[in-house]
């Protein structure tokens, strides 16, 4: 299976989904255009949305181990810089404080209930997955979208299981065990029972399985693509339900 970026890869790699998300806006002749796969929202809105999530993990991994989340700062800049200005120096205040602690700082998060560790490396993890995500979200606005690079959406794709999944709770559903097929060549086995889902190894057999690049299997998981987005086999009502599960805010 995809090995997680090292670090320094993944720091670069929020840098470039973030710089991708600004140069789709940039590109947009009205940033109130709404959002398709977020419609409450406007570009103008989801640029905010990215600068808040930024500085709010700067804050989270420069305080340390934490029972509770950090008191973020307002911004100096909030009235005199432009909206992708003020993206840029929220980014780069992310980045700073990631590189500043390293991998294994740790601090507070919202995945406590899962598996995935509460370190700085987790959320240097998961911001990338932030980032990819909404870049799409830009591109899909601007009637611009591309697909989320392949090393991003391999390791987004257990990332998403581990984290979203893991703080899901039981699986409500009947017992499953669906597979999930990247064309890239990897695959994910995920057994969801009482005990909430976890990824197996080995051969086993399935209730149904899904087949697409990487990229169109980690946006139908982020629910920016249709489950007819991608090839299906099997039970049907198995794939819904795990598509509606867990509530994505």
């Amino acid at each position: 299976m995809t090995q997680t970026p090292a670090f320094e890869d993944l720091l670069v790699l929020v840098q470039d989904r973030s710089a991708a998300l600004r140069g789709s806006v940039a590109g947009s002749p009205d940033l109130d255009v709404r959002v398709p796969s977020c419609p409450d929202w406007s570009l103008r809105d989801l640029v905010e949305h990215l600068i808040e999530v930024h500085r709010f993990w700067a804050a989270a991994v420069a305080a340390g181990p934490n029972e509770k989340p950090p008191t973020v700062a307002p911004a100096a800049d909030t009235l005199s810089a432009d909206l992708l200005a003020r993206s840029a120096a929220a980014t780069h205040e992310l980045i700073t404080a990631l590189r500043a602690v390293g991998p294994a700082v740790g601090c507070w998060t919202w995945w406590g209930d899962s598996d995935v560790p509460e370190t700085s490396g987790a959320v240097a993890r998961h911001q990338v997955q932030e980032a990819a995500v909404h870049a799409f979200d830009a591109q899909l606005a601007s009637g611009t979208p591309q697909p989320v690079p392949t090393v991003v959406a391999l390791d987004g794709i257990a990332e998403f299981i581990g984290l979203s999944h893991g703080t899901a709770g039981p699986w409500p559903h009947n017992p499953a065990r669906i597979g999930l097929h990247a064309a890239e060549g990897e695959s994910w086995l995920v057994d969801l029972t009482t005990s909430g889902s976890h990824l197996i190894e080995g051969q086993h057999e399935t209730d149904a399985d899904l087949h697409g690049s990487a990229s169109n299997l980690l946006l139908t998981l982020h629910g920016r693509h249709p489950l007819d987005n991608l090839r299906s086999e099997g039970d049907r009502a198995t794939l819904e339900n795990l598509l509606s599960w867990p509530h994505l805010g």
